[in-house]
């Protein structure tokens, strides 16, 4: 396999062009900071309200995380139904998983406002089980969903095998409403749309400062009513949440494309996302062009503070799907590609301002494509009213923890987050006061 992002691969031919760095000190209403999902739909929010906006991003837009995702658009993303509600009651579990819905619902109607072609795919969603614990699992979502008000299937036996042709699964939930993209060449899209709507977008432009209104890179300035902060990988440099946010490292592949026979084999009825109920959990689904993106990773590699890019983690984790689906066998999978997805300490993104600077608002720690555009839409929200609403006690940034802070400086933030992460999957219980 060759390390090569196989998104990035899709981009060549593709339009718009790179969009120049900043050159000089300019102005505007509101300054997004970072081109991911997130500050994309941020700018799409502002842009479409009338207001004068910039967007800076150090790389290419949708060229950091974004741009490294596997595409899944679903509610489903590090904590299920079932550990919302038990985290949050029945009010906060819908909450959040409406905000999630609604993320979907903002992406699949900017595609079709905007003419944006990404492989947009309808694929129904299979959460896994395996063995007596994950078979439990996933009941124990199907019935959380039913308690919910939301429409899901408990699949067992011929009727797994019907969507997941594999002996491997002791049991299944299934539910519909979910999609699939190429999310880099949607990025490049709203980058697009952007530029239409008279958004001036600077690429290669890393923010190095911001002293009061004013947002410095290394060649020009922004001076903004308000800014917006959609970025991963926090510098110290912006040290109020650096310590909030940390990251998990995962790792994807794709195959060379499948014959339909192949793809039968797999996925009997019709192409589906996939996910099991491991801890570090795999997934895997069909893309337009017929390949198998798979991901995954290793409980060693999830929280280590180094970039891995040896392709070991990955082929076991190809090496095991093997095992599942024994048609693998024969396909060859031919670029893999690295990715650290940034998280908080409890799974749950933080979209708040900044208490020393109010107009200033942190996005940041989206995991999922969904919950990153609803993230960023929740933040323009706040720029343009300066009204908190139902979600913002959610997203605060000064949600109490396992391990605080005074903690975390003595064990780090791998043991740290890796702690905190398991409790708020398995064991945290809040109750968000309406």
């Amino acid at each position: 396999m060759i390390l090569q992002n196989w998104w990035y691969t899709t981009l060549l031919g593709s339009s718009p062009a790179f969009c120049p760095p900043l050159m000089k000190n300019i102005r505007c209403d509101i300054l997004v900071v970072g081109g991911g999902i997130a500050g994309l739909h941020a700018a799409l929010r502002l842009a479409e309200s009338g207001k004068d906006v910039v967007l800076l991003e150090k790389n290419i837009c949708g060229g950091s995380s974004t741009g490294k995702s596997a595409g899944f658009l679903t509610p489903d993303s590090e904590l299920e139904l079932e550990q919302l509600l038990r985290r949050f009651g029945p009010h906060g579990a819908t909450l959040l998983w409406t905000f999630a819905s609604d993320g979907i619902a903002h992406i699949t109607r900017a595609i079709k406002k905007y003419r944006i072609s990404c492989d947009l795919q309808k694929q129904d969603s299979i959460f896994l089980g395996i063995g007596r614990s994950g078979k439990n699992a996933v009941t124990r979502e199907n019935a959380t969903r039913a308690h919910c008000g939301l429409h899901s299937e408990l699949l067992i036996g011929s009727a797994l095998k019907k969507y997941c042709n594999s002996d491997a699964y002791t049991a299944a939930v299934h539910y519909d409403d979910t999609y699939s993209i190429n999310p880099l060449l949607y990025a490049q899209g709203i980058k697009r749309a952007l530029l239409s709507l008279g958004v001036r977008i600077f690429e290669g432009s890393q923010v190095e400062d911001i002293t009061g209104h004013v947002a410095k890179t290394h060649t020009g300035s922004v001076t903004a009513n308000h800014i917006i902060m959609c970025i991963d990988k926090i510098e110290k440099t912006f040290s109020l949440i650096s310590h909030k946010i940390y990251h998990a490292q995962t790792f994807l592949s794709v195959s060379e494309p499948l014959e339909r026979s192949d793809i039968k084999a797999i996925f009997p009825t019709k192409d589906v996302l996939c996910w099991d109920s491991k801890l570090v959990y795999t997934y895997y689904r069909i893309t337009r062009d017929k390949r198998l993106l798979v991901g995954g990773g290793s409980a060693l590699t999830t929280f280590t503070p180094f970039y891995v890019h040896s392709s070991r983690v990955i082929q076991h984790v190809i090496n095991d799907l093997r095992k599942k689906h024994p048609v693998l066998n024969h396909i060859e999978f031919i670029q893999y590609w690295p990715g650290h997805i940034d998280t908080t300490k409890d799974l749950l993104p933080i979209v708040d301002t900044a208490p020393y600077a109010p107009h200033v608002t942190f996005v940041a720690g989206c995991v999922g494509l969904p919950w990153a555009a609803a993230s960023g839409i929740q933040a323009a929200e706040r720029a343009l009213t300066s009204k908190k609403n139902e979600y913002t006690p959610y997203l605060s940034m000064n949600r109490t923890f396992l391990i605080p802070q005074s903690v975390q400086r003595v064990l780090g933030k791998p043991i740290s987050f890796a702690l905190n992460n398991a409790w708020s999957k398995y064991f945290q219980t809040d109750r968000i006061k309406r």
